[in-house]
C-alpha cells in the first residue's frame, strides 16, 4: 500500500514545467449531493463521478463506449428529395413523424452508464476536505477521525484505484448496478430530462461475490454486453480496491500485489499527466478564468486518447440519476463535437484531438453509405446527429440530416493536418476526407441544375427550431461559410498532397456562395435577419471557427463589426453557456478582448456547477438567460478554454501573433508553448503593459510569418539578415525543423 502513501506526497505539487498550482484544484468542505457536482475524474475511456447519495459516498462508474448501438427505427426510409417535397407542399410533421419524432419515442440508439461503488462511510464522522488535485488526477476525502479515502483513474491502463488510509474498522464496497430491470415500466420523459432505463429491455444483470471481489455481467441489445469488476485488499489499517469496465469482453483484474512498490503503477500514471501539462501552459491576471480554464483543461485530458471514440455530449461521465443521458448522450456534430476539440490545437495537444479524426475516418464508409442513401449523391456527408458507429439516429432534420455537416467536420481533418505539419497524415487522410465532403458539395449544388425537383435549400442550426420555418430556399450562411472554408482548406493543404489540380468549375460552384448580409451584418440567411435571441452562432462561422473573415481587412471588418453590434441589441435571454464561450472566441477574433474577457467571465460564474461542468442554463436564476436548466454537456467548457487561447495568441491569418486580444488591463500575462498553425511552438510574456519577447520553436520547419507586438525588435538564434520586414509590421524568416528563434522587444 506504498504507493498510496506516496500519492499524499504527490497530492500537493506535481514536478515540472507546467504552471498549474493547487489553487487550480477543487476544494469543498464537504461531498456534492448531486451527480453532475461530483469531483470527476478519467482516462479518455473510464471516467468516474465521487459525490454522496444519501448517506453513502458514490462513485459513478462509466465507459465511453457503453453503448446501445441498435439501428433507429424508420430512419433509413427519409430521402432528401421527399422532405425538400413535403416542405415546400407545407407538410412537415410527416417529416418530423419519420426523422424526429422516433428520436423522442424510443430509449434506443443510447449511450448507457455502467454501475456505481458505494461506501457507508459515516461510521468516520463528517467530512473534513474533499479535493481533486487536477495536476494529477488524485482524488483525496478526509474524514474527521483522519480516515483518508483516496481515488484515481490511471492515466494509461483502464483501471481505477480507490482506497483508504488510517482504516480503523474493516469495509467492504457495494456494487450498485443500472436500473435496468427494475420491474417497472420506465419513466418515457424525452431527451432532455432522459428516459428511464428500464425501457431499454435489457435481461437481468448477473452479479457474483467473493471475499474479495464482485463481479457484474449485463447484457445489452442483441449479443452484446458489458462487465464490470472490483477488487481489493486490506492489510491493517491500510485498504486497496481496483475497478474496470468491459465492453464485449471478460472483465478480469490481477489480485493486487502489495509487496510490489507501486502495485497501482503510480509512476506512470503521474508520468502521463506530468508530461500532458508540460506541453502548454498560461498565466492570467484574472484568477476566476485562470482557474476555469486549468479546470477545462483537466477534463479534456479526462475525456480523450487517441484511439477513444470521441468526446460525446456527457462522454464518460454518463447521468447518474436512473435515467438515460441528456439527449441520449449522443454525438451532435451541430456545434458539440465540434467545439469539444477546439482547445486542443492551439493547446499543443495533437495527440488528443487525433480521437476525432481517427472516429471520422474509421465511421467514414458508413457516413458514405448514409449519403447516397439519403441525398442520392456519391461522395461524404456526415448526419448531423449520430450513434457511437456513425449511423443516424433523426432528431430535427434540419440539422440532424444537414448537407454541411461534414464540412464543418473536415475543419478537424484540416486543423490536424495545418497545426502538426505531418505530411503522411495530409496524403494519407486529410485529403482524402476533404476530397470526399468537396465532391458531395459540388454534387449537391449541382443537382439542381439536372433535377428541378431538387432544391439546394439550406438551414442554419437550430433557428426556428424544429418547424417548417427553419428551412431555406437556398444555403444560409452557415451552409456557405462552411463550403467555402473547405474549398479554402483543399487548396492550402494540396501542395503537400499527391499532385492534383482543383476542377476550375468548382470555383464557380462554391464561390458565387456570397455571403447574405445587410444593416445587420451577416444574417441567417437571404431575407432572414438574426430577429431573435439564439443560442447558435451558425450565422457567424464565417468569423470563428472558419476564419474567413479578417478584421484587418476594411470590409470584413465592417461586416464583423455590424454583426457583433446586431448580437448585442438582440441580446441572450435565449442563450445557453456554450452561446457564451463560443461569443468569447468570435469577439477575439474581432479583436475585442473586453467583451471576449466578458463573455467568459459570465460562463464561468452563472453557467458551470461547483465542480466545473457546463450545466448549459443560468444557474443564477435567469440572470443572462431564460434557460435555467441544468443539463450537463461538455462542449461550453471547452469551447471556454479555446476562447483563452484565441485571446492569447491567433494564427489564421497566414501569420502569428501573440497577445491578439487580451484586455488592456492585463498588464502581466504569459503562455509557454502554444501551437500556431504550421506546427509552430510560440512562448510570450507580457509584464507591466509591455511584451518582452516571444519564442518560437519550427516543430517542423518552414515559413514564419509574426506580426510584431512592438515597433522596434531584436532576434536571436539566427542571422538577422535572413529576416525580412513586410508591410503590417510583419517579419518573415525560413526556419529549419526544431530551430528555435527569439524575438525580443527592442524598446525604441
Amino acid at each position: 500500500m506504498k504507493s498510496l502513501s506516496i500519492l499524499l506526497t504527490l497530492f500537493i505539487f506535481i514536478s515540472g514545467s507546467a504552471q498549474i498550482q493547487r489553487d487550480h484544484n477543487l476544494h469543498f468542505d464537504s461531498l456534492a449531493k448531486r451527480w453532475d457536482e461530483a469531483i470527476p475524474l478519467g482516462n479518455g475511456w473510464l471516467g468516474a463521478l465521487i459525490w454522496l447519495k444519501g448517506d453513502k459516498v458514490r462513485i459513478s462508474l462509466d465507459r465511453i463506449d457503453l453503448w446501445d448501438d441498435r439501428p433507429m427505427p424508420e430512419i433509413d426510409k427519409l430521402k432528401f428529395k421527399w422532405v425538400v417535397q413535403q416542405v415546400k407542399k407545407g407538410e412537415y410533421d410527416t417529416v418530423q413523424k419519420i426523422g424526429d419524432h422516433p428520436y423522442e419515442k424510443y430509449p434506443a440508439p443510447t449511450k448507457i452508464p455502467g454501475a456505481a461503488l458505494e461506501f457507508d462511510l459515516n461510521r468516520f464522522g463528517k467530512v473534513v476536505t474533499n479535493e481533486l488535485n487536477t495536476s494529477n488526477g488524485l482524488s483525496m476525502i478526509r474524514f474527521e477521525n483522519g480516515t483518508l479515502f483516496l481515488n484515481y483513474i490511471h492515466a494509461v491502463n483502464l483501471v481505477g484505484y480507490f482506497g483508504f488510509e488510517n482504516l480503523s474498522e474493516n469495509i467492504i464496497p457495494e456494487l450498485i448496478i443500472p436500473g435496468y430491470n427494475s420491474g417497472n415500466s420506465g419513466k418515457a420523459g424525452n431527451s432532455v430530462e432522459g428516459q428511464g432505463l428500464e425501457r431499454l429491455g435489457y435481461k437481468k444483470g448477473i452479479i457474483k461475490k467473493g471475499k474479495d471481489f464482485i463481479h457484474y455481467h449485463q447484457p445489452t441489445w442483441q449479443n452484446n454486453y458489458y462487465e464490470v469488476m472490483i477488487r481489493w485488499q486490506k492489510s491493517g489499517k491500510k485498504f486497496i480496491g481496483q475497478w474496470t469496465i468491459t465492453n464485449n469482453k471478460p472483465a478480469v483484474l490481477p489480485v493486487l500485489n502489495l509487496a510490489l512498490k507501486e502495485p497501482t503503477g503510480w509512476p506512470s500514471h503521474e508520468a502521463w499527466w506530468k508530461n500532458y501539462w508540460s506541453r502548454s501552459s498560461v498565466t492570467l491576471p484574472d484568477e476566476q478564468l485562470e482557474k476555469q480554464y486549468y479546470l477545462e483543461m483537466y477534463k479534456f485530458a479526462c475525456v480523450t486518447r487517441p484511439n477513444t471514440p470521441p468526446i460525446s455530449l456527457q462522454a464518460i461521465w454518463t447521468a447518474d440519476d436512473g435515467n438515460l443521458p441528456p439527449w441520449k448522450g449522443d454525438y451532435h456534430h451541430d456545434l458539440n463535437t465540434q467545439l469539444s476539440y477546439w482547445p486542443g490545437y492551439s493547446g499543443n495537444h495533437l495527440d488528443l484531438t487525433a480521437s476525432f479524426t481517427n472516429w471520422l475516418w474509421k465511421v467514414k464508409k458508413e457516413n458514405e453509405r448514409w449519403t447516397k442513401q439519403y441525398f442520392e449523391l456519391e461522395g461524404l456527408n456526415v448526419p448531423g446527429v449520430t450513434t457511437i458507429s456513425g449511423k443516424p439516429m433523426g432528431g430535427w432534420i434540419q440539422y440532424s440530416m444537414s448537407p454541411t455537416t461534414a464540412a464543418w467536420l473536415a475543419q478537424h481533418f484540416y486543423w490536424q493536418a495545418i497545426y502538426s505539419m505531418d505530411t503522411s497524415f495530409i496524403r494519407s487522410k486529410a485529403w482524402n476526407y476533404l476530397g470526399g465532403v468537396h465532391q458531395f458539395i459540388l454534387s449537391y449544388l449541382r443537382e439542381q441544375t439536372i433535377d428541378p425537383s431538387f432544391s439546394p435549400m439550406g438551414t442554419s442550426p437550430e433557428y426556428h427550431d424544429n418547424s417548417i420555418n427553419a428551412w431555406f430556399s437556398e444555403y444560409t450562411n452557415y451552409d456557405k461559410a462552411n463550403a467555402r472554408s473547405l474549398h479554402k482548406e483543399m487548396e492550402t493543404i494540396s501542395k503537400w498532397a499527391v499532385p492534383y489540380k482543383i476542377d476550375p468549375r468548382s470555383y464557380d460552384a462554391i464561390f458565387k456562395l456570397e455571403y447574405s448580409t445587410n444593416e445587420t451584418g451577416l444574417t441567417i440567411a437571404k431575407g432572414q435577419n438574426l430577429d431573435e435571441s439564439h443560442r447558435h452562432h451558425a450565422h457567424l462561422m464565417a468569423i470563428h471557427p472558419l476564419g474567413l473573415m479578417d478584421p484587418v481587412d476594411p470590409i470584413d471588418k465592417e461586416i464583423i463589426d455590424k454583426s457583433l453590434r446586431w448580437l448585442e441589441k438582440i441580446g441572450t435571454r435565449k442563450w445557453t453557456g456554450y452561446s457564451f464561450t463560443w461569443a468569447a472566441c468570435i469577439y477575439a477574433r474581432a479583436n475585442e478582448g473586453e467583451n471576449a474577457v466578458k463573455h467568459l467571465q459570465i460562463f464561468a460564474s452563472n453557467f458551470c456547477s461547483p465542480n466545473s461542468f457546463h450545466l448549459n442554463g443560468d444557474q443564477k436564476g435567469g440572470q443572462y438567460s431564460d434557460f435555467t436548466y441544468r443539463p450537463f454537456t461538455l462542449e461550453g467548457n471547452f469551447a471556454f478554454a479555446q476562447g483563452i487561447h484565441e485571446l492569447l495568441l491567433q494564427s489564421h491569418n497566414g501569420y502569428t501573433e501573440v497577445f491578439p486580444a487580451i484586455p488592456k488591463s492585463w498588464n502581466n500575462v504569459s503562455f509557454e508553448t502554444l501551437r500556431a498553425e504550421g506546427a509552430f511552438l510560440v512562448s510570450a510574456n507580457k509584464e507591466n503593459g509591455l511584451v518582452e519577447s516571444i519564442t518560437i520553436k519550427a516543430e517542423q520547419g518552414g515559413l514564419l510569418r509574426v506580426k510584431l507586438p512592438f515597433p522596434t525588435w531584436i532576434v536571436e538564434g539566427i542571422d538577422s539578415k535572413l529576416v525580412k520586414l513586410e508591410e503590417g509590421r510583419i517579419i518573415s524568416v525560413n526556419l529549419k525543423k526544431n530551430q528555435t528563434i527569439i524575438i525580443k522587444n527592442g524598446y525604441e
